[in-house]
């Protein structure tokens, strides 16, 4: 695992192909209250490249054009939250978009086991640490721990879109998870406007 930090931005000329894994670390689970902390993002190349924000500090022209660009598509786990907030403090919707949580519970209905750990490790083989997911993220100093666990969170997601990907496709689901992916945003934006807990194809 290589990590790279950035202040503000991700450097200029820096590219991830043409899909990008990427994960936030913020002050909490409220988009509107808590403050985005920290993006990382890999190509999935075993590199994780995490940009720290200042509070107040979210121009990262960069960064935004990235989320922006339609010819890359981007990798979440449980990419409501991470866009919401991205979109809530950086001003850019991200789009194209994969989530590997929707596509999990789309394709592995046999479990109810879909957070990142559980499908690292039944999907990948691979063990990842949760310790840090609780710890201060808008520290202006980061831990090496912490920056491990950060970027480790991205480091799978495209192993884990690829095992997915053959799994809708077996189970001819892959229609219904790219549908999804598609609405996401707009469920994002819900939440950002006071419908997070409201379920609204409900009766």
């Amino acid at each position: 695992m290589t990590i790279h930090l950035h202040q503000g931005d991700l450097p200029a000329g820096l590219s991830f192909g043409a899909s990008v894994a990427i994960d936030t670390e913020t002050m909490g689970l409220n988009p509107l209250r808590d403050r985005l902390c920290l993006a990382q993002l890999s190509a999935g190349d075993g590199v994780s490249h995490l940009v720290q924000f200042a509070p107040g500090a979210y121009n990262a022209p960069n960064l935004r054009a990235l989320l922006a660009d339609p010819k890359v598509l981007k990798l979440f786990h449980f990419g409501r939250f991470d866009i919401a907030v991205m979109a809530h403090y950086l001003g850019v919707v991200s789009a194209p978009v994969y989530c590997t949580k929707i596509a999990s519970k789309l394709a592995r209905t046999f479990t109810d086991r879909h957070g990142l750990k559980d499908l690292c490790r039944e999907v990948l083989g691979v063990e990842l640490s949760k310790q840090q997911q609780s710890s201060d993220w808008g520290a202006p100093v980061l831990t090496e721990e912490q920056k491990r666990y950060a970027a480790s969170d991205v480091l799978h997601l495209h192993a884990l879109k690829t095992k997915l990907d053959e799994m809708l496709t077996r189970e001819n689901r892959m229609q219904l998870a790219l549908a999804c992916f598609g609405f996401l945003p707009t469920r994002a934006f819900l939440d950002l406007t006071g419908f997070e807990k409201t379920e609204i194809f409900e009766h």
